[in-house]
This record gives structure tokens, sequence and C-alpha cells, in this order.
């Protein structure tokens, strides 16, 4: 099964797109902006929530300490 949340590489202004199931949730530039687009989500425990866990996310371009290139 693929992972459920994807984060893309960062654009040329250091922001990631964040998909959730297929929907565009935003933008994010940092590690806050992706925990409140998964809170927005409905993502139980999404403040707690370990972001490295390849089961349910994956990372494009760099894992979660790359925001910019």
């Amino acid at each position: 099964m693929d992972p459920r949340i994807v984060i893309h590489a960062p654009d040329e202004d250091g922001g990631r797109r964040v998909h959730v199931d297929s929907t565009i949730l935003g933008l994010a530039h940092s590690e806050m902006d992706l925990r409140e687009f998964l809170r927005r989500a409905g993502l139980p425990d999404w403040d707690s929530i370990d972001i490295t866990d390849a089961g349910m996310f994956r990372w494009e371009g760099g894992g979660p300490e790359t925001w910019d290139q």
C-alpha cells in the first residue's frame, strides 16, 4: 500500500506541496505548516504523529529536515 501522505520536493521558494489521499492540502514551508495541514485534514494525533513513518508518509526530494533547495 502506498503511503497516504505525500510531501513533494521543495519548490524554488522552499515550499512543499502536501497531499493526503490524493487531495492537495497546501504548500508547507515548515514542519509546523505540515502539522497544521494534518490537523485540518482530521488526522488523529496530528501533533505527535511520527512524520518519518514510511508507511504513512512519502517524502520526495529530501526528508522532514529539508524545506528549501
